[in-house]
């Protein structure tokens, strides 16, 4: 709907002055026991050959069959990659999609962490447009509808079975590189929150904190009517917007209740019921308003030391927001409460400082390393870091402030 941007009371509204949009997932489902509905789900979708995408371990633990099964029910051929990786390299998307090609799929299902998911929108893309990974990388590069795709993941935090990206490390340059479209979002989002009981506590943390970057970013990013988009390019990311906002903040309270006990009790269904619908509503949300320095940083640095790509996120989320914070006060100061800090009889500024050290908290409560030393990062790394990360303009433009090379170093000094 277009509103009159002149000649009535509406004019001065600032939420007036641009238009939003929100895109998903074809259809999302959601909850324990929702796998059950695998057979109905490939029956609409008129697939009769899948291709599972998914990594040995998943194979080992019987995960992989115990879906392979449900496909079989409804007399459905299925083959299995399973070669998938952690922050997988482009090269296996290419894998993945000649051995699909030789046996002839016509739909494809990503089983596992977002790495797998990834993998499996690469894989879907390359077997409609053919081409090399590369030709796709960047913002809505995708031609046209990609193979039937189905979501169905193993852990609680990248949003991925929601989102329409695809991140993928390029070994040659060192960098995590994104594949930006609608085209990519899955046709179904199959979330069964039983299917991460097994999800290790390291994983269920990792992915967990991730879940969180995403729901802050998208809750403290550029506004949308100042969404820095030069005239003529199009873009899946486009500021923060109500939708966004709704999406962000429950995010954040099920993160904030349920986080903890995930990683402390994994059989607590109760928590693990709480973190898969959060990373689902961080998906959304983050996938419609975008992410943001935090991201840019840990591209490089992730591509580096090969952290995982949650644990990257988690351990820069509070320098960034310490970074964003005089721009986002009323935003940081909601973060807190929502995280469970009393903020009151506090000063608007003393209470957005309660949402780092919340966050600090939380990273310490689970296991988040608390520097990038850490991690096996040098020093006379930082700046080729602030540098790769300087590069990622398409998701620095939806950080609240638009950050120099020599503050992106800065924070990355502060994190060291």
């Amino acid at each position: 709907m277009t509103l009159p941007r002149r000649g009535g009371p509406l004019t001065d509204l600032a939420a007036m002055r641009t238009t939003w949009t929100f895109h998903t997932a074809g259809e999302f489902v959601f909850g324990p026991g929702a796998i059950e509905r695998l057979p109905e789900i490939l029956d609409r979708l008129g697939i009769q050959r899948l291709l599972i995408v998914t990594d040995a371990v998943l194979v080992q633990t019987g995960m992989v069959e115990r879906v392979a099964a449900h496909c079989r029910a409804a007399w459905r051929a299925v083959e299995i990659f399973d070669g998938g990786l952690p922050e997988p390299p482009l090269h296996l998307g290419v894998e993945c999609a000649e051995r699909a090609r030789q046996v002839g799929v016509d739909g494809v299902l990503g089983l596992g962490g977002g790495s797998n998911l990834d993998l499996a929108k690469l894989t879907a893309l390359l077997l409609s447009h053919g081409g090399s990974p590369t030709d796709y990388v960047g913002e809505d590069r995708v031609p046209g509808p990609i193979l039937p795709l189905i979501c169905l993941p193993t852990t609680a935090g990248t949003g991925s079975e929601v989102s329409g990206s695809a991140v993928l490390t390029d070994t040659v340059q060192q960098m995590k590189l994104g594949i930006l479209s609608q085209r990519l979002r899955p046709r179904v989002a199959l979330v069964d929150p039983l299917l991460t009981l097994s999800c290790p506590p390291k994983v269920t943390a990792d992915s967990g904190i991730d879940a969180l970057s995403h729901a802050i970013e998208a809750f403290t990013a550029v506004d949308n009517e100042h969404f820095p988009l030069p005239p003529g390019e199009r873009t899946t990311y486009q500021g923060r917007h109500p939708f966004g906002d709704m999406l962000a903040e429950k995010a954040i309270r099920l993160v904030g209740a349920h986080l903890e006990n995930a990683v402390r009790d994994g059989t607590n269904l109760a928590a693990r019921e709480g973190m898969a619908l959060a990373a689902s509503l961080g998906g959304l949300a983050f996938s419609n308003v975008g992410v943001a320095a935090v991201h840019a940083l840990e591209y490089p640095v992730g591509a580096a030391v090969h952290c995982s790509h949650g644990a990257g996120n988690g351990l820069l989320l509070p320098y960034v927001m310490r970074f964003n914070l005089p721009a986002r006060l009323p935003q940081f100061a909601q973060i807190a409460e929502w995280l469970g800090e009393s903020t009151v009889g506090l000063s608007l500024e003393a209470a957005a400082e309660r949402s780092i050290h919340a966050v600090e908290r939380l990273k310490t409560a689970i296991g988040i390393p608390a520097r990038l030393r850490d991690i096996g990062v040098h020093e006379s790394q930082l700046p080729v870091f602030a540098s790769k990360a300087f590069a990622v303009k398409r998701i620095l433009r939806v950080n609240p402030i638009f950050p120099t090379q020599a503050q992106l170093e800065q924070i990355l000094r502060e994190a060291f």
